[in-house]
């Protein structure tokens, strides 16, 4: 993803792309965590009775009412797993693209081929998505319960005391899910976790690098930001077309802790029969603008990073 997409582009080590992915990928995540956060709260709602008015509705309407009633911070919900995930999952996913690509070009183009065609590199973002999310799943699971735990804590009758969250931070949630649910049990929701960030990091790195590779053989915009910003949104638009299904079922599923789901086949049945098809694109709004926001903020981030450090 550095100056173009040749196979005879200098591929960096993955000693530099990893710590220059994960800067990036925990510098995006700071920065659209709120939308993320609105998203999971959205998905998580199920479909209300005919007459009752939703509690969230829509992106500025799921982050007014978590301001209003939890507080600006509780937008930031999740941080930490979060910083733990992009240092994992940002780092591995993106940091690995590059130098798996170029195997995966000379297997599948050839060694005389000047440019990665697109299918070596969806290959290549199957591959280290999958990679990746099947290390980094807890630190996942850990961030969407923290998410989650809001509207469970503010779900009290009236006149009542709010119970406290079950997890006070993200270390004692480690802990405590390990403790009641067993080492695998950071592991939950792993299959459609993996299904998920392999198909989002297939189409988010693949379409990034295609789209600015069109961009500058059509000499419409050279290598710099309107180039990058350009590129992002492609690759958050295309993503969560893509991957909002999985990204619905992966949240149900992590988000469950009532055992409403015995596991991804069951959720996506019940959430199909209950909900509807349109279920599986609840969120949409907030997806993408987490999605085509966080692509930018990390793509502009490491296009300058890694010329710093090439």
């Amino acid at each position: 993803m550095g100056g173009d997409s040749s196979n005879t582009q200098k591929v960096l080590p993955i000693w530099k792309t990893f710590p220059a992915s994960a800067f990036s990928a925990c510098t995006a995540e700071l920065l659209t965590l709120p939308f993320d956060t609105a998203k999971v709260r959205l998905q998580l709602q199920g479909t209300p009775m005919p007459g009752v008015k939703p509690k969230y509705t829509g992106l500025i309407g799921a982050v007014g009412t978590i301001a209003k009633e939890e507080g600006a911070a509780a937008l930031w919900k999740g941080w930490q797993p979060g910083l733990h995930r992009q240092c994992l999952f940002g780092g591995l996913r993106i940091g690995l693209y590059d130098p798996v690509k170029s195997q995966v070009s000379r297997l599948v183009d050839g060694e005389g081929a000047k440019d990665s065609s697109f299918a070596s590199k969806v290959v290549s973002g199957l591959i280290t998505g999958g990679v990746a999310i099947s290390i980094a799943n807890p630190t996942d699971l850990v961030k969407v319960r923290l998410q989650a735990q809001g509207r469970q804590a503010l779900s009290s009758e009236a006149g009542k005391a709010a119970p406290k969250p079950k997890y006070p931070n993200a270390m004692a949630a480690y802990r405590m899910i390990a403790k009641e649910e067993g080492i695998m049990g950071l592991w939950t929701g792993v299959v459609p976790n993996i299904t998920r960030n392999s198909v989002i990091n297939a189409t988010e790195l693949a379409t990034y690098d295609q789209v600015k590779q069109m961009l500058l053989a059509s000499k419409v915009v050279e290598d710099g930001v309107p180039c990058h910003i350009l590129s992002g949104l492609g690759a958050g638009l295309c993503a969560c077309i893509v991957g909002s299904p999985v990204d619905v079922v992966k949240s149900r599923v992590m988000g469950d802790s009532a055992g409403l789901y015995s596991g991804t086949v069951d959720c996506f049945v019940k959430t199909l029969k209950n909900d509807g098809v349109m279920a599986f694109y609840k969120g949409f709004i907030p997806n993408f603008a987490r999605l085509g926001s966080w692509n930018v903020a990390m793509f502009l981030t490491l296009e300058q990073v890694k010329r710093l450090i090439s």
